[in-house]
């Protein structure tokens, strides 16, 4: 009785019974248990780093050398409440950056979301302020109509075959034009100072407690999700970080996190919209992380045939995560309002898509889809507006900002271009 060949398919041709039998391919390295040794570690990062696997490095030393800079330029840069002014400022882009995030993922670009969120800035104004609706209503209408624009969106890409790019711009200029249309003549519509909208940029959680809370909520909880994910790969066989790493990691979080929160306690206290904008971006990166949906929006960035054909609807998904960018932008445009209390016709234009778009870029999520996170939105939003803030002490024209922030965005895109090579290289990516 004949045995099948085990270990692969049969060769062409006779086979040579007195050959000795060729040597196994050594195994992928990413498929072995993390070496625990700090030489093996140095190692591993080095590699890495080769393989343009940069993560977050790029954009927190962009941090550190823009706080060096503009502290050297104007030491008020670094004060407490120029700090917590860019944090209440990054709250409104950062939110339309979450949602550009998801649809990078799939590879594709959202032209509409500044429009979007003028729209829902005008939306709440007309329904709050001329009707009389009550804000909390006022405010989930206005959260739909993003929504509704998203889903829009979603359909003429997803089931009718328009490009993305095409049918987000012809969004920019349809939503613009209701805005404007809602607006009426006058063509702003001032809010309520003390307002439930107005309080989202100007409430303050003055207890010191608050902040220090906070930081300590998410440094416990970075430990017990990592302290837990390193347990599950180990029992999985697959690279895992040991524990001396992972309270290394959590140790500079800690630092980072009390750190701002001394800074925000020394101004006015803890940010209404600061802890608004950190919960969504925790809330998507457990979406995008942990769920089914998240997976399958990466999936089909990576590859949307595979993904088709693993099961997954992909026209429902691209729907949805329109809906997604939509929704998001209608927040951060009510944030944006609540910001300068009124709705105007200049809400949604000028540098706001680039900016927002630039910010997820930045960050760290690619523009060819399948690999970002929601976090890009934070740190890349934090990188554009200390930008700005720090032109604005120095009194700096606006053409010099929109040079400045054009190449930090294409140095961005560059350092992505050169990093997804190095990946397919090494057959990383």
């Amino acid at each position: 009785m004949s045995t099948g060949n085990l270990s692969g398919p049969a060769p062409d041709g006779p086979v040579d019974l007195d050959r000795p039998p060729a040597p196994p391919a050594a195994p992928d390295p990413r498929l072995l248990v993390r070496p625990v040794g700090r030489g093996e570690r140095t190692g591993e990062l080095r590699r890495r780093l080769a393989a343009g696997e940069t993560g977050f490095l790029p954009v927190l030393v962009a941090l550190v050398v823009i706080g060096a800079v503009f502290h050297s330029l104007n030491p008020a840069f670094l004060s407490a409440e120029n700090l917590s002014h860019v944090l209440v400022d990054a709250a409104g882009p950062g939110l339309i950056a979450v949602g550009v995030v998801f649809v990078l993922l799939l590879g594709e670009i959202d032209l509409s979301v500044g429009s979007v969120s003028g729209l829902a800035g005008a939306v709440f104004a007309v329904l709050n302020v001329t009707h009389g609706v009550p804000e909390g209503p006022a405010l989930l209408l206005a959260v739909l109509t993003g929504t509704t624009a998203g889903l829009v969106h979603g359909f003429f890409f997803a089931r009718v075959g328009v490009p993305a790019f095409v049918v987000t711009m012809a969004g920019l200029l349809a939503w613009n034009g209701l805005m404007l249309q809602l607006l009426g003549a006058n063509g702003t519509i001032n809010l309520d100072d003390s307002g439930l909208l107005a309080r989202l940029t100007r409430h303050y959680f003055t207890d010191i407690s608050a902040a220090y809370g906070l930081a300590t909520a998410v440094v416990v909880g970075h430990l017990l999700l990592t302290l837990r994910a390193a347990r599950e790969r180990r029992a999985a066989g697959l690279p895992w970080r040991p524990v001396g790493e992972l309270l290394a990691r959590t140790a500079l979080l800690a630092a980072l996190c009390y750190a701002v929160a001394h800074v925000l306690n020394q101004y006015k206290g803890l940010p209404l919209a600061l802890v608004i904008f950190l919960g969504v971006v925790v809330l998507t990166d457990f979406v995008l992380r942990r769920t089914v949906f998240g997976r399958r929006v990466t999936a089909l960035g990576g590859n949307v045939e595979a993904a088709r054909r693993a099961g997954t609807d992909v026209a429902a998904v691209r729907i949805a995560v329109f809906a997604v960018a939509g929704t998001l932008a209608a927040l951060g445009g009510l944030v944006i309002a609540s910001k300068i209390a009124a709705a105007n016709q200049g809400a949604g234009s000028g540098d706001l898509l680039m900016s927002c778009i630039a910010a997820a870029v930045i960050g760290g999520t690619s523009l060819f889809g399948g690999r970002g996170r929601t976090w890009s939105a934070l740190l890349g939003v934090l990188v554009i507006v200390s930008i700005q803030k720090g032109l604005q002490l120095e009194s700096l024209a606006e053409p010099v900002k929109y040079m400045i922030t054009g190449g930090v965005l294409l140095a961005a895109v560059v350092l992505d271009s050169v990093s997804r090579r190095k990946r397919a290289v090494t057959g990383r990516g």
